[in-house]
């Protein structure tokens, strides 16, 4: 999708007239490595990617934004005159009426507009449409108040604490800041309790990112999430116990304190993942500032088999797609990717070998599964922009 083609769509919906007609582009994004730390004081290696959400906007004279997409029927608008409160029946529509009511609050001037949207995110795949839609909601509202004033950081903020207040999901930043301040073939290693950051060249070469999806809905997830969430406060709370100088979080343990205080097989394991996944994050950092695609793939491995075995939140659907994708030849590394028991994992593959990787763990998943699981290729794109 192009701007040219979006000025079409755009046209196709709200006529043909004389309004200049703006496009952008907010991608969805993928975490590489670095899965179950952020909330032990751990690092996040997200990208944004190449697909995401197309918007073409045009400004009107009243005080009314319409809003239109692609991809689902109906249309939702809003009067700027009014209260802007949640309402279930606009479904996708309240996530960008959340940014609104928030940048208004904040004493940003929200324009009436039309706006036309398409998707070529795959849905459900966990890839994250709906801090797109924030993050993009968002920086178009201030590019037309003023493109040279939009601070990346400040809107990942500002749109996690609409999902989490207005939309009511109680979801960490890494999604919003990963649309909003990705950059084009870069990582971003990324520490979600003080929001440094910094950009990992990821420079694929000869190989693709493949994102896999199950095809399953995501079970269990949330109340194994809860779990791991008391199992590692209840690691951190052993470790402090028996250690004079107390630690901030559970990433600043080591193995030996592991090895050393912690009895419960199950806590330990749960302990021993996020020490050694923080680690391979840092490590992964290195090795792509080292041009040593090769060797990150190795930690993608090593990451999906702790999560795997130590902290057990993988399950037989992507378990079966990692596996079956490391037997072919020109994969270089897979793994799990977000909270797992369902959703994606994601392979580097050599280009050369893509669609013979596809068919053979397609046939290979169905087989076990009895599910056809769904492949996209993309690359490490820009943060949300404007289409030049």
């Amino acid at each position: 999708m192009n701007r040219d083609e979006m000025k079409v769509l755009f046209a196709k919906e709200y006529g043909e007239d004389n309004r200049e007609i703006k496009t952008f582009l907010s991608p969805g994004r993928v975490n590489l490595i670095g899965e179950h730390i952020d909330y032990n004081g751990g690092f996040v290696f997200p990208g944004a990617l190449t697909v995401g959400i197309y918007a073409a906007i045009a400004l009107r004279d009243d005080n009314k934004i319409r809003m239109r997409s692609k991809n689902v029927a109906g249309e939702v608008v809003i009067n700027l005159d009014e209260e802007l409160a949640y309402k279930k029946e606009d479904d996708w529509g309240n996530y960008p009426k959340g940014v609104i009511k928030a940048l208004k609050d904040l004493g940003h001037n929200v324009p009436g507009m039309d706006l036309v949207l398409y998707s070529n995110i795959p849905d459900g795949a966990g890839l994250s449409s709906s801090a797109a839609l924030e993050v993009l909601m968002a920086y178009i509202i201030l590019y037309l108040e003023n493109p040279e004033q939009i601070d990346r950081v400040e809107v990942a903020k500002i749109c996690q604490k609409v999902e989490n207040e207005f939309v009511g999901v109680n979801c960490g930043i890494m999604d919003q800041f990963a649309v909003s301040v990705g950059k084009k073939d870069s990582a971003i290693l990324l520490d979600c309790a003080s929001l440094y950051y910094e950009y990992a060249p990821l420079n694929l070469g000869d190989y693709s990112l493949v994102i896999m999806s199950t095809n399953k809905r995501r079970e269990l997830a949330d109340s194994k999430y809860n779990e791991r969430r008391a199992e590692c406060e209840k690691a951190l709370e052993i470790i402090n116990s028996n250690k004079e100088e107390k630690l901030p979080n559970l990433c600043a343990a080591t193995l030996n304190d592991i090895e050393s205080f912690i009895t419960d097989e199950t806590i330990k394991k749960r302990a021993i993942h996020v020490v050694t996944e923080n680690e391979r994050v840092k490590k992964s950092m290195e090795m792509l500032k080292a041009n040593d695609i090769k060797a990150f793939g190795a930690l993608m491995t090593a990451s999906h088999l702790s999560l795997e075995n130590d902290y057990e939140v993988t399950g037989l659907h992507l378990d079966t797609l990692v596996h079956e994708a490391l037997k072919i030849e020109g994969c270089i590394g897979a793994r799990m990717t977000g909270a797992g028991f369902g959703g994606c994992a994601i392979a580097l593959v050599d280009n050369k070998k893509v669609d013979e990787f596809k068919e053979k763990v397609s046939i290979a998943y169905e087989n076990v599964t009895g599910i056809k699981p769904s492949f996209y290729t993309s690359n490490i794109g820009e943060g949300t922009h404007i289409l030049q």
